[in-house]
């Protein structure tokens, strides 16, 4: 299985399937509203008005494993990263990243981009996951990495 065998409920409830992202560079984010790197929203939003119009694409998953950071509803969600960050890139229902109820996504991203060491587990919000246009996960990068200093990893694979 691939990337694009997965799917998952927007923000708003709809499944989606992530083939609609075929062919797009794409970064996945596991992402809270109460975290100390929340003002990443600005950065990724950033990152996305430059570059979607190369096939980029900015995928936020929020997660309320860390730190109980995330512990609105998708409403809530929303409503914050448009009022605070003006968020226009696919934000999805609330997941779980490791643990017993990991969302089958983000354990193909696991599995395929390893932390350090080798562990599997995601240590903390806005761990980022790159994906090029095959599907293909390409690194993951750690959750105080700027999403900024990622411009030349994402560009290379534009």
């Amino acid at each position: 299985m691939g990337i694009y065998d997965y799917s998952a409920k927007n923000i708003m409830g709809k499944e989606i399937p992530l083939s609609e992202y075929r062919d797009h560079v794409i970064l996945v984010v596991n992402t809270a509203s109460k975290c100390g790197f929340t003002p990443q929203f600005e950065e990724l939003e950033k990152l996305y008005k430059e570059y979607q119009n190369q096939k980029f694409v900015v995928l936020g998953f929020p997660c309320n494993q860390f730190g109980n950071q995330e512990p609105g509803n998708e409403e809530d969600i929303n409503d914050f990263c448009q009022l605070n960050y003006g968020v226009s890139f696919p934000m999805f229902a609330k997941v779980d990243v490791n643990g017993e109820d990991t969302h089958p996504l983000f354990e193909y991203l696991k599995e395929n981009a390893k932390g350090l060491l080798g562990s599997k587990a995601v240590k903390w919000n806005f761990t980022k996951f790159l994906v090029d246009r095959n599907g293909e996960v390409v690194e993951r990068v750690a959750s105080a990495t700027s999403p900024l200093k990622m411009k030349s990893d994402i560009e290379n694979l534009l």
